[in-house]
């Protein structure tokens, strides 16, 4: 089946509905059609996420602004991008925009961790997608240089609101007042 799986995706474009129907296992996005198998995180991405989600989680739910979901999640952004962010947050006047438990539509924040396999997906792939769907925030992770930057959309593009790497905070605009300690996201 997984043979028969991977020929599909090299041989045509990928609909949401075909997606849906997918029984491979592992994880999957579709990307512009094309179906791409998502490696295994590791040990390092995975605490990583762990401590930025709970950080992210704590800072909505205290402040009853939304929600905050780590992967997997799909995000149906289109017909044929179906992506599964590493973390979403979707503000509580978009939360009608989850059906059958996926999101339809632009989270107002996403965050990528970068791994060596996915460094080109997340940081211009995936960047370029989420700025065209309108995703209000991008924050991408590095956890190998120890660095998060934040990404805010301004006319359709990108501009790197903060950055840290090492030590220092970074700053959501989205989240107005969160600030986010990098030394405590890398320990």
């Amino acid at each position: 089946m997984k043979e028969a799986v991977l020929e599909r995706s090299k041989a045509k474009f990928w609909t949401y509905e075909d997606y849906l129907r997918n029984t491979d296992e592992g994880r999957y996005e579709l990307i512009n059609g094309r179906l791409e198998k998502m490696p295994a995180p590791s040990f390092m991405h995975q605490r990583v996420l762990s401590k930025l989600f709970v950080k992210l989680r704590l800072w909505v739910e205290n402040r009853g602004k939304g929600e905050v979901l780590p992967a997997p999640f799909d995000v149906i952004l289109g017909e044929k991008l179906v992506v599964q962010p590493d973390i979403v947050f979707i503000a509580k006047e978009n939360l009608k925009n989850v059906k059958g438990g996926r999101l339809f539509g632009a989270p107002d924040l996403v965050v990528e961790i970068v791994s060596p396999q996915t460094v080109r997906r997340d940081t211009f792939v995936k960047k370029r997608l989420y700025a065209e769907a309108g995703v209000k925030e991008y924050w991408i992770v590095y956890p190998e240089e120890r660095a998060i930057e934040v990404w805010v959309l301004k006319d359709g593009k990108y501009e790197l609101h903060s950055v840290a790497e090492g030590e220092g905070k970074v700053k959501s605009e989205v989240l107005k007042g969160l600030e986010v300690d990098v030394g405590e996201v890398f320990i």
